[in-house]
């Protein structure tokens, strides 16, 4: 197979060869002028720390499958991830488990299924109690860090769980994050109330990434101490963020990049099991959540508390382009060499050798002169065509 395409890091015009799921060679082309403007982005398939569901199925629940893992994974070819962690909200722990379970066989019965889960990330239930800080959770599955229960959700998992999010108010939170840090998991803290003094000491055990730094928050909070200085002010903590255009205000997009730096920074979805669906009034395996016409997602009664997100990744690479004033390339090294660096994994690239996981898209512009539109061509998979066509128009 050959791919024609621009490189999303240089602009340079090239034709990939894909022999057995890898660029077998990359050759420089100069097309016209005309010819290379209509040329598609050429990029590493993008990696989502942070997709609870879609179409209607969260992966924390007590319906989810196997099958559903496989079907929900299958979609995320269209947004041009070809790399993902399934991520379990708070619940039940029968729940967790069960839901735990369901992914790892649907790892297990598939090879596409288990390429495409770089681990699990599970968010809570070791989070805050309190309104705001908890976002959507269920407050009475929130409960302080219990390692003898992680340990069960971890064998559930088949040791899948990659990542953890955690609060870090609880008296036990640094032990517990050392332990987990020991035993080759990312700690990240999120839905937390914590002091100044615990995020510090949170940081010391071993946690390294603040998890949707911004969401997740009291409405009110103190103008100088509080925990979103604290995080912003730790060069230790990578910060992912959802810039959806809902979750932050673009002012604040930028300010937070500028003060963490694009190259601490993480692009997440958080997409929602209901994202997919029309603006409307949903059920849900949390509470009840309203899709707003706008596409922003929230605890239904109000629009200020949110209840996950909606869209796809690629919009936030063109918004923090946007917002903050990055160029294409920082941008997706935010959603491919950043994540894969904070797991420990190789992320994708545009060399001969490298797995042929790639995505080809283009950037329509806005008609209001607002963020481009991150408009995926087609997403290919060690090789294979997962989403789209590849054809002579490439």
């Amino acid at each position: 197979m050959q791919l024609l395409g621009r490189r999303y890091d240089t602009g340079a015009a090239v034709r990939l060869d894909i022999e057995a799921g890898k660029i077998a060679r990359l050759t420089p082309c100069s097309p016209a002028a005309d010819d290379a403007s209509r040329l598609p982005w050429l990029a590493p398939g993008l990696i989502d720390l942070q997709f609870n569901g879609y179409g209607g199925q969260e992966f924390s629940a007590p319906d989810i499958t196997p099958e559903k893992v496989a079907q929900i994974t299958q979609t995320l070819a269209r947004f041009g991830v070809t790399r993902f962690c399934p991520t379990l909200t708070t619940q039940r722990s029968d729940v967790l488990q069960h839901a735990l379970r369901a992914v790892a066989a649907a790892c297990e019965a598939s090879r596409a299924v288990a390429r495409s889960v770089v681990g699990i990330h599970l968010e809570g239930p070791y989070i805050s109690r309190d309104d705001g800080v908890r976002g959507a959770h269920p407050r009475e599955h929130c409960r302080p860090p219990d390692w003898d229960e992680f340990q069960r959700f971890q064998e559930a998992a088949g040791g899948r769980i990659c990542l953890l999010t955690m609060s870090v108010e609880f008296d036990s939170a640094a032990a517990f994050i050392s332990r987990a840090a020991q035993s080759g998991m990312v700690v990240a803290i999120g839905h937390t109330a914590a002091n100044s003094a615990q995020i510090r000491a949170a940081v010391d055990a071993g946690a390294r990434l603040s998890t949707h730094l911004g969401n997740g928050c009291h409405l009110l909070l103190k103008r100088h101490s509080n925990y979103l200085w604290d995080q912003l002010a730790e060069d230790r903590l990578l910060a992912s963020l959802i810039v959806d255009g809902h979750h932050l205000p673009p002012e604040v997009v930028k300010t937070f990049v500028r003060a963490k730096t694009p190259e601490r920074c993480i692009l997440i979805s958080d997409m929602s099991g209901l994202a997919g669906w029309p603006p409307g009034r949903y059920a849900s395996n949390l509470c009840e959540v309203e899709i707003l016409p706008s596409g922003r997602m929230v605890i239904a009664g109000q629009t200020e508390l949110l209840a996950g997100a909606s869209l796809p990744i690629g919009v936030g690479v063109v918004n923090v382009m946007h917002f903050a004033g990055l160029s294409l390339a920082q941008a997706v090294q935010m959603a491919v060499v950043h994540p894969a660096r904070l797991l420990g994994i190789t992320p994708g690239g545009l060399e001969p050798g490298d797995a042929a996981d790639l995505v080809l898209f283009e950037l329509m512009a806005s008609p209001e002169g607002g963020p481009c539109r991150f408009h995926v061509r087609a997403t290919l998979a060690a090789g294979e065509v997962a989403f789209g066509t590849v054809g002579r128009a490439f």
